[in-house]
C-alpha cells in the first residue's frame, strides 16, 4: 500500500521540533521526501541522519528572504521538484500589555511569523507555477479566531496568514497550485510549555492540564494533531480545497470546554520565556 504523498517532494520550516518535527515524521511515513528547514542545527541534522534518504536538513532562518530561497532551491537540487511547502516556523514572540511592546520586539516577531511566511509562499510559487502544481500550507491559530486566546503581536500575525493565505490561493489556483492553512488549539508542544511553565522541556506537564480542560474528555491537542491536518491537505484527498483555514481545536472555539490563555501579561518568567524566542511550532 503507498503512502498518501507517495512521491511527493516538501519544505517544512520549524521542521526540528514541535509540530514541525511530527509533520517531517509523518510526511516521511506517508512517502515524501523532505527538506527539514529550521535553525535547530543539531536537532535537524539528527533528525535527517535518522531519516536517511527521505530527509535532509537545511539551516532556515525563516527571518531571511534569502536562507527560505535556500531550502527551497536545496528541495529541487536534491529531490528534482517542489509539491508542498509547509510554513509552520513560528515564535511566541513579543509579550505583555499593548502598551509596552516595542516597536523592536514588534518587528521581531513579524519578521518570523508573518513576513517569514510571506516570503515562503514567494519563493515555493517560483518553483511551482513552472510545474503547473503544488501545495502551499502555514500555520496560523485560533488567536486568529477569537479574541485573548494570544499575545497581541502574535495574534496580529496569525489574522495575517488567514487573509494571506485566501488572496494567494485566489491568484495561484488558476496555475494548479492551492494554498491553506491549519489553525491549531491548545497544543501540548514545546512552544506552549515554554510559555506556560519557562521550561519547552515541560510537555507532559502542561498535557495533562490541558487534557483535563479539553472539549474532548482527557485527550490534550499533540503536535501529531496538527501534522495529520498537514499531511490531509498537501494530499490528493484535499485536491479540492483551497484558500481554507483548517481549525485543529477539538471544538474549542465553538465555546466547549476551557480555553487556556496565551496572554500571561503579568507573569514575569513567561514575558522573558517570549523575549528569548522558544522552539518554533
Amino acid at each position: 500500500m503507498t503512502g498518501k504523498l507517495e512521491g511527493q517532494v516538501a519544505v517544512i520550516t520549524g521542521g526540528a521540533s514541535g509540530i514541525g518535527e511530527a509533520t517531517v515524521r509523518l510526511f516521511v511515513q506517508e512517502g515524501a521526501h523532505v527538506v527539514i528547514a529550521d535553525i535547530q542545527d543539531e536537532r535537524g541534522e539528527a533528525m535527517a541522519l535518522e531519516l536517511g534518504e527521505a530527509a535532509v536538513f537545511q539551516h532556515t532562518n525563516v527571518a531571511s528572504e534569502d536562507e527560505i530561497a535556500g531550502a527551497v532551491d536545496r528541495a529541487v537540487s536534491e529531490f528534482g521538484r517542489l509539491d508542498c511547502l509547509f510554513a509552520n516556523a513560528g515564535i511566541v514572540g513579543a509579550i505583555g500589555p499593548i502598551d509596552e511592546i516595542t516597536a523592536e520586539e514588534y518587528d521581531a516577531t513579524m519578521a518570523i511569523n508573518q513576513r517569514g511566511v510571506f516570503f515562503c509562499m514567494k519563493h515555493a510559487a517560483r518553483v511551482m507555477k513552472a510545474q503547473g502544481s503544488g501545495t502551499i500550507l502555514s500555520t496560523s491559530s485560533i488567536a486568529a479566531l477569537q479574541g485573548g486566546l494570544g499575545p497581541h503581536v502574535y495574534t496580529a500575525a496569525k489574522i495575517a496568514l488567514i487573509g494571506l493565505t485566501r488572496n494567494v490561493a485566489a491568484e495561484l489556483a488558476p496555475q494548479g497550485i492551492r494554498v491553506n492553512c491549519i489553525a491549531p488549539g491548545n497544543m501540548a508542544t514545546e512552544m506552549i510549555a515554554g510559555l506556560v511553565t519557562g521550561d519547552p522541556d515541560k510537555v507532559a506537564e502542561i498535557e495533562e492540564g490541558m487534557a483535563g480542560g479539553s472539549p474532548i474528555p482527557g485527550r490534550a491537542g499533540q503536535a501529531k494533531d496538527i501534522a495529520h491536518a498537514a499531511v490531509y491537505l498537501a494530499s490528493d484527498a484535499a485536491a479540492f480545497v483551497n484558500g481554507h483555514t483548517l481549525v485543529v481545536d477539538a471544538g474549542l472555539t465553538t465555546g466547549s470546554g476551557q480555553s487556556m490563555p496565551l496572554f500571561a501579561n503579568h507573569a514575569p518568567m513567561v514575558r522573558e520565556a517570549g523575549r528569548r524566542g522558544l522552539p518554533g511550532e
